[in-house]
């Protein structure tokens, strides 16, 4: 198959198009040679016939769907300009990737907006990475540039390019950015911070607005960054180029000036700047020729502000800053000089004396003004050895004027890239190597270009001549390396055109010589351009403009350029009256003479030549142009001695606008940055290269013989040559096969026509198979349905039978029914109607008297509740009253004597009268028990003569009723009308016996309904109840867990503190061995301080500052206590105690002075006796107010209550809302009340703390003599005299040996310690207590130090160090109130127990960095690459597989790639060694919580970076590993502290590779398993995910646009960020366990530690 043949129906091609240049369409119809015309549909539905008048006429193909997106554009089958635009438009619309590899190019396009993929956790996952392994990124470039500095030992160099408004600043500075992590991460030093800072120096004083970029770059600029012999930055150095000067005094509409001027105009008003009596830029001249001062979403103001934070960085002081900043705004100040013209021609010029900005511009710059004045007028010439002064004309002294702006603000920068070159220079010797960062301006044309367009295209036409032939030298050593029978590669060389602009006798050395000339102008070098370059010799890229002759046509590499000759001369001479730097010379600020004293004897490189009346030297002559080729070569010279790597930026629209693609544009920029030479030099040779295993892969169904892995290089070598016949087009290396542009398509035709063959013969078989059965099952089922209906035909006959019979008996029995039922209806009718009559007219008596009974019922229930309502609303509002006014008088009372309680005059007035007061108190409180006692007799007889009346009473009721039973009963004489009245009265009494059971019953009816009515509202009410009960606890919840958030954040941020000062302390630690060494070096005699660098002094005093801790400097306030049950190592954990400093002397007075807010000079001042009268006024009045806010609250507790009671029997009683929400106002305000009592109650608590300090002020030997003299009798200790001190902490931690300490039972050196420190404790030496418990701590700080790659001594000491606390916890007065059982310490440990906190977290943090260190490098290749199941990923081939980079670090063959054994065996090393010491399950919990978050967060990113990971082959493999990984966590029980759950990410997103992603279910599905992943997360994976085979499709677009559209709706919270962050810790927390009692008898003390000097007591 010929290429020819790729042109058949279906086929897609690229056909030229004015708007959107290249248009795709298929094919209708198979070329054949010698058609004029292609029929052809194009992507809209149209046909067209494309012209062919030749096959070399024939459109460029396209390549196929599996190559769409491809992350390196020569990875493409067919390599052309449309495959590359497609390529790119796809990356950046569709899949939102603004980076594309280019062979040895990265490719970025800006994207005008704000992307998540440049955070700290990017650069992990970017650092130490293959560049071919990775998405093409800026980070990668970097990264490849860092790795090859540090494997080769050569210098490397970043070239960035591209138009204004491309991103080069941008990319410039996230690379620095990347040098300075990397580079700086291990050794913690400020070089890279210095680094970071001139970046917004630099864009300040260099950067303006312009129409293509808010932010453009009027400089190019190399930055050196110099690296140590370890790989951290040691230093660097700026070297610039081409100022674009003339910005100062003129811009174009809608531009700006450079920036520092609108910063210096918006912070006019701050006071440190109002003496530069600055205006807003509207009104300078120099600030608003553009007409835009504002730069939408920017702020003058903070810009300002981060560039002085930068220069402070950067050593400036701040006295220099005002210095430059008075420069400046004396530039704008010269700009606005009036210059006025005079003469009769206008010849002359002169500046008013008065005038304002010239008077500002003086005094700014500490010049003398009027000569200033006169020297802008006039100038001095040389005319036969005299001096004249010639005045000028207006035109000129503008001119003038504009060149002294220009030149002072040229001077400033070059003092500041000066200042800021030796701020960054190295202070630690030469860099061993360095990385060049070059940010230099692209390719421009404009409608009007002068000489820095001039300039600036030369520089890129050597830029691009270095480029070719870098990228052609990389192509040849490709082909060397596999021994290649190869030809030379032609690419375009410019060197004509270089030629042209440099070369003898070239534009530039015609337009140095004009400006030599006395009268030369800009029109007379043009004439002799078109002289040289036309008429003598026509040189093909020169060109005359048809229209014009002040112009010339420059045909560059990328572009043809017309240039405009004005100017060019005066931009070239760059010309200062000398008489005007003599004035600047002799100012009276430093800063200005020196910026002008070193151009007299330096020569000017970057700023032009000043010009005097005398003949001047020749190297004060250099032009610009001239200087601008020295330092291009200088730099051309730099770049050929390093390694080259490429960044060509892409500018996608001229609007700005977010991702927008302009087809013209970009391949307008694609062709000037020398991205499609690239792909020229790459086609011309075998762009598609595949290693034999990968070919063997993907096409061995092409193959013919053995098929097997092993022989894939002979099967590629016998059956390439029967694929592909021409020989040119293919050619074997050692370990690849390559093929030129076109052949890996015709490969996969080959390879889809052999499978369409093969899919045919099966789906013929298949059908085959299929009929057979399907008729089969016809027969079948034809004969299974005719037995079936003829049964069916023979029941339904005998039915029919069977029914007629059964429906004359239906028929007969139905009518004599229906007769019956119709004589028995009219007979119930007739005797429901009758009793149906008697019962209304019953009913409606019944209903009468019923509604006069209850009417009156009615009247007497309503009548009485009003009233009852009524003088109950009325006695709680005179309660509510009473209890708001006593409330008012006792918060008077309580406020009068909290004042006085503080006012110490005041109790020593109290102390006068108090005594007569407590004795009229006493004799109240006597009398008013004496009349209590007569009340309680009164009552006492009262109610005996009240029993005596009632029992009179009583015996008076029962003569009575004996007296009734013994009267004799009258005969029964009974008439007959008593006995009619007799049986009258008892039918009316059996009547109303009647109504009253009737009104009983009602009753009874009305009492149900009632208690109906109660059961509902209690059930209304204990719902109500329950749901604030739940809306209660949900808010508690929601607060609790708030609380919890930000105590962890707390304790987060303090513990990055902790680990920020344990790296400063080793930081200082080896700047002292440094400066120790350097001592040496130079001959001084020292002392051994081995002692001193291994550990810190053993017996500091209590003032040393080494027992001071990191938190006794730390400046967080501390608000939460100490917690009793468990210890919180954190930020949040330390007790009130740790507000007082170890260096604080202050006595107990001096709390006291504190605590009760009164000036230290006047107690200072009191005597004893005035104190202790203080001390009794207190203790009275303290006593006096706690009984009276007890009686108080006891009296609200009690009238709470009985408010709960009356509110429970008004909801039970009574059904009325308003009564009930009137009384639960009253309940809640009572509550409200009862609160604000507890709390004054609890604050009066607080203050009897005071009479504890007094006691200790006035009797401070009662409070200690106790402890001296009769110390606690504790058995069971060791002790360890004074002199032994040092030899113990040598012989138990400092010198002890790896091997013994293993082998000791855990805690034991922390058990030896605290026994003879309680002992020294014990028997009041309290000094040497804390000067060995001070020294044991010291001395196991140096221990980790020492053992700090070590985990099973770090696990070691971690459990002395979290024993020893403990123990002196325990033992301290906090924790032994509540305890008999335990002896408390009497030597205040307080601060000794902070410091063993905080080495506890050091420790933990060093365990974990030990093993995360040794985990970094396995992570990726252990849970990623390594196949766990083999032949699972290479089943399939992978089509379009990325090409290395030429001089990639490619891993080693034949080493042993890590696998998740090696990572299962560092977890196992730690699981070890933490079970060895026996420490807490909750802490190894922890640590493998971390340690899990690590792995899965690093495996996690890479996945996301890497396109070669996301297949469903892959995914398997992972989740395999995963599993592995899982299991070893459940095998040791450490699922529960959520070492698991942290794999939930890389869980799911493995779950996402081998879910279905086809439908609308398949998208619901993903997101909903998905829960643990952001929106951006699961697009990037869906976006990278590549086909596992042949059989299977990429995701469509509209598939992740609807999962798009699902997690819109998705309120997940979740971060927005597209990679975690590997840097996260997670604050460890140490629960507090009181360890059992120790005693010397229990320890089992071996030999070995030769500590037998400690004897039992």
């Amino acid at each position: 198959m010929t290429s020819l043949e790729l042109y058949s129906k279906g086929a897609s091609v690229w056909i030229p198009d004015p708007d959107e240049v290249w248009v795709s369409g298929l094919l209708l119809r198979d070329y054949s040679p010698g058609e004029k015309h292609l029929l052809l549909q194009l992507s809209d539905g149209t046909e067209a016939q494309y012209p062919v008048v030749s096959p070399s006429d024939l459109p460029p193909l396209g390549n196929p769907d599996i190559l769409e997106g491809e992350n390196d554009l020569t990875a493409l089958s067919f390599l052309h300009e449309a495959a590359v635009l497609h390529n790119l438009r796809v990356r950046f619309l569709d899949y939102s990737s603004i980076y594309t590899y280019c062979g040895i190019v990265l490719v970025a396009i800006n994207p005008y907006d704000q992307l998540p993929i440049y955070g700290e956790e990017v650069i992990d996952a970017y650092s130490g990475q293959d560049m071919a392994d990775m998405e093409p990124h800026i980070f990668s470039v970097a990264e490849e540039a860092y790795r090859t500095m540090t494997r080769e030992e050569k210098n490397q160099s970043i070239i960035i390019s591209g138009e204004s408004g491309s991103g080069k600043t941008v990319s410039a500075k996230f690379t620095m950015r990347y040098f300075a992590v990397v580079g700086g991460a291990s050794q913690q030093t400020s070089v890279e911070d210095r680094v970071l800072a001139s970046n917004p120096i630099m864009e300040s004083i260099g950067n303006a607005k312009t129409t293509r970029n808010d932010n453009s770059s009027r400089f190019g600029k190399y930055i050196e960054i110099g690296f140590g012999r370890k790989g951290d930055i040691i230093g660097a150095n700026m070297r610039t180029y081409l100022l674009e000067k003339s910005r100062v005094v003129f811009q174009a509409s809608a531009e700006r000036n450079y920036h520092i001027f609108y910063q210096l105009c918006a912070s006019r008003e701050l006071p440190e700047m109002r003496s530069l009596k600055l205006d807003a830029p509207e009104h300078f001249r120099y600030t608003s020729q553009g007409g835009e001062m504002q730069i939408p979403g920017t702020d003058d103001l903070s810009d300002l502000e981060r560039t002085r934070t930068a220069f402070t960085v950067l050593g400036v002081q701040p006295d220099q800053q005002m210095e430059l900043f008075r420069i400046l705004s004396a530039v704008l100040y010269l700009g606005n000089v009036n210059i006025q013209a005079s003469g009769r021609n206008s010849d002359r010029s002169y500046i008013d004396a008065d005038d304002r900005p010239l008077a500002v511009f003086s005094k700014l710059l500490g010049v003398d003004g009027p000569q200033m004045a006169h020297w802008l007028c006039h100038r001095r010439l040389a005319v036969g050895g005299e001096l004249l002064v010639k005045p000028v004309s207006g035109q000129q002294a503008v001119e003038a004027r504009d060149a002294l702006a220009k030149h002072i603000y040229g001077q400033l920068f070059t003092w500041t890239v000066q200042r800021l070159n030796s701020a960054l220079r190295s202070q630690r010797g030469a860099a061993k190597s360095f990385i060049g960062v070059l940010d230099i301006y692209g390719f421009e044309t404009f409608d009007r270009n002068s000489f820095e367009q001039f300039c600036i295209n030369y520089a890129n036409e050597k830029l691009q001549q270095q480029f070719n032939r870098h990228v052609f030298h990389l192509e040849q050593e490709e082909y060397v390396r596999e021994e290649l029978a190869w030809s030379r590669i032609e690419f375009s060389d410019n060197q004509q055109c270089i030629n042209l602009l440099e070369g003898q006798l070239g534009l530039f050395d015609l337009l140095d010589e004009e400006c030599r000339m006395p009268r030369g102008s800009d029109e007379s070098w043009v004439q002799k351009l078109y002289d040289q370059h036309l008429t003598s010799k026509r040189h093909p890229h020169f060109q005359k403009p048809r229209m014009s002759n002040s112009a010339f046509v420059v045909l560059h590499f990328a572009d043809t350029v017309q240039y405009e000759c004005d100017g060019f001369l005066g931009k070239n001479r760059d010309t200062v009256f000398e008489e005007l730097i003599n004035i600047l010379k002799a100012s009276q600020s430093e800063l200005v003479a020196e910026l002008f004293q070193q151009q007299g004897t330096v020569s000017s490189v970057a700023n032009g030549s000043v010009r005097s009346g005398k003949r001047a030297t020749r190297e004060h002559k250099l032009t610009v142009g001239f200087q601008f080729r020295q330092s291009l070569q200088m730099l051309m010279d730099t770049l050929n001695n390093t390694t080259p790597h490429y960044v060509r930026c892409i500018k996608p629209n001229d609007l700005k606008e977010a991702f927008m693609f302009d087809p013209r544009r970009t391949v307008q920029q694609l062709r000037a940055c020398g991205v499609l030479e690239t792909i020229r030099i790459s086609a011309a040779g075998f762009p598609s290269r595949w290693t034999y295993e990968e070919f063997f892969c993907r096409y061995r169904l092409l193959l013919r013989g053995a098929q097997g892995q092993e022989q894939a290089q002979a099967s590629c070598r016998h059956a390439l040559p029967q694929l592909i016949p021409d020989p040119d087009q293919y050619c074997f290396g050692k370990t690849k096969v390559f093929f030129r542009a076109g052949q890996v398509a015709l490969l996969e035709r080959l390879r889809a026509e052999r499978l369409r063959v093969a899919a045919v013969i099966i789906q013929s078989r298949v059908r085959g198979w299929l009929g057979r059965i399907r008729y089969s099952r016809i027969c079948w089922a034809t004969l299974t349905i005719q037995r079936y209906s003829r049964g069916a035909l023979a029941r339904r006959l005998a039915l029919t039978l069977r029914y007629t019979k059964a429906a004359l008996v239906i028929q007969k029995t139905f009518r004599m029914v229906a007769v019956r039922q119709l004589f028995l209806m009219i007979r119930q009718a007739t005797i429901t109607i009758q009793a149906f009559t008697r019962g209304t007219l019953a009913r409606s008596r019944y209903r009468l008297l019923v509604a006069q009974r209850a009417a009156v019922l009615l009247q007497a229930r309503v009548r009485g509740w009003l009233a009852r309502r009524s003088y109950r609303r009325v006695r709680a509002a005179v309660v509510f009253m009473q209890c708001c006014a006593r409330r008012r008088a006792a918060r008077r009372e309580l406020m009068k004597l909290k004042t006085e309680a503080r006012s110490v005059e005041r109790f020593r007035e109290l102390n006068k009268g108090m005594e007569v007061k407590l004795m009229q108190l006493q004799l109240r409180a006597d009398q008013e028990a004496r009349e209590g006692a007569a009340l309680k007799e009164t009552l006492h007889a009262e109610r005996g003569a009240a029993s005596a009346e009632l029992e009179a009473l009583r015996a008076t009721v029962q003569k009575l009723e004996s007296q009734k039973q013994d009267k004799p009963q009258p005969g029964p004489v009974i008439s007959e009308k008593e006995v009619e009245e007799r049986k009258k009265a008892e039918e009316k009494a059996a009547q109303e016996i009647l109504q009253l059971t009737q009104d009983l019953q009602a009753l009874q009816k009305e009492k149900d309904s009632f208690c109906k009515e109660r059961e509902d509202l209690s059930a209304r009410l204990f719902e109500q109840e329950k749901a604030q009960g739940e809306c209660v606890h949900q808010a508690v919840s929601q607060a609790s867990a708030g609380l919890r958030a930000e105590l962890d954040e707390e304790r987060r941020k303090y513990q990055g503190l902790l680990r920020e000062f344990t790296r400063l302390e080793q930081r200082y630690d080896n700047l002292r061995e440094m400066s120790l060494l350097t001592e040496r070096t130079k001959g001084h005699r020292r002392t051994d301080s081995n002692q001193s660098l291994s550990f810190e002094p053993l017996s500091p005093t209590p003032l040393s500052p080494h027992s001071l801790t990191p938190l006794s400097l730390s400046p967080i306030p501390f608000e939460f206590p100490f917690p009793e049950e468990s210890r919180r190592v954190s930020v949040t954990s330390p007790s009130s105690e740790r507000r007082v400093s170890v260096w604080s002397m202050e006595t107990p007075m001096d709390q006291l002075m504190e605590m009760m807010d009164v000036a230290k000079d006047p107690a200072v001042k009191m005597k004893g006796e005035d104190l202790a009268h203080a001390y009794d006024a207190v203790r009275v009045a303290n006593k006096f107010l706690e009984s009276q806010l007890r009686n108080q609250c006891s009296q609200t507790e009690e009238e709470l209550e009985a408010l709960r009671c009356q509110l429970s029997q008004a909801v039970f009683g009574s059904s009325s809302a308003a009564q009930q929400q009137e009384l639960q106002g009253l309940l809640e305000a009572r509550e409200q009340e009862c609160v604000r009592l507890r709390r004054e109650l609890k604050e009066l608590k607080n203050t009897v703390s005071l009479r504890r300090l007094l006691t200790q002020v006035f009797n401070p030997e009662t409070s200690s003599c106790p402890s001296q003299t009769k110390p606690a009798t504790v058995t069971g200790l060791l002790e360890c005299r004074k002199r032994d001190e040092a030899k113990l902490i040598k012989n138990l931690i400092t010198d002890i040996r790896a091997d013994s300490a293993l082998s000791l039972p855990p805690g034991l050196p922390a058990s030896v310690l605290f026994l003879c420190v309680r002992q020294a404790d014990c028997s009041g030496d309290r000094a040497h207590a804390r000067s060995l418990c001070s020294a044991a701590v010291s001395a196991m700080k140096a221990a980790l130090k020492k053992h700090s790659n070590d985990v099973d001594m770090t696990a070691l000491w971690l459990k002395n160090s979290c024993l020893l606390h403990d123990l002196l916890t325990q033992h301290s007065p906090k924790q032994t109130l509540d305890s008999d059982e335990v002896v408390p310490l009497t030597a205040d440990m307080n601060d000794l127990i902070r410091t063993l906190s905080d080495l506890c977290i050091q420790a933990y943090q060093q365990l974990l960095s030990i093993t995360e260190k040794r985990l970094q490098n396995i992570i990726v290749p252990a849970l990623l690459e390594s196949e766990t199941i083999p032949g699972l990923s290479g089943s399939a081939g992978k089509m379009g597989t990325s090409r290395k980079r030429t001089g990639s670090d490619s891993r080693t063959v034949g080493v042993d790639a890590p696998t998740l054994a090696a990572v299962l065996r560092e977890l196992g090393a730690l699981h070890t060694a933490l079970s060895s010491q026996d420490l807490p399950p909750t802490l190894m919990a922890q640590a493998f919580n971390q340690l899990t978050y690590l792995i899965s967060a690093s495996a996690f990113n890479s996945l996301l970076l890497r396109k070669d990971m996301c297949c469903w082959s892959r995914g398997m493999q992972i989740r395999y590993n995963v599993s592995l990984l899982e299991e070893w966590l459940r095998s040791r029980g450490l699922q529960t502290g959520g070492a698991v759950a942290t794999l939930e990410h890389l869980i799911q997103a493995v779950q996402l590779l081998q879910a279905g992603k086809k439908s609308d279910s398949d998208a619901q599905a993903l997101v909903q398993t998905c829960t643990a992943l952001s929106s951006q997360q699961i697009v990037k994976i869906l976006t990278l995910y590549m086909p596992h085979s042949d059989l299977e499709k990429r995701v469509t677009l509209n598939f992740i646009r609807t999962v798009q559209g699902l997690l819109k709706g998705r309120s997940d919270g979740l971060p927005p960020q597209l990679l975690m962050d590997v840097r996260r810790v997670f604050p460890v927390t140490f629960s507090y366990s009181p360890p059992p009692f120790l005693r010397a008898e229990q320890l089992v003390i071996p030999d070995s530690l030769k500590i037998s000097f400690l004897r039992r007591a």
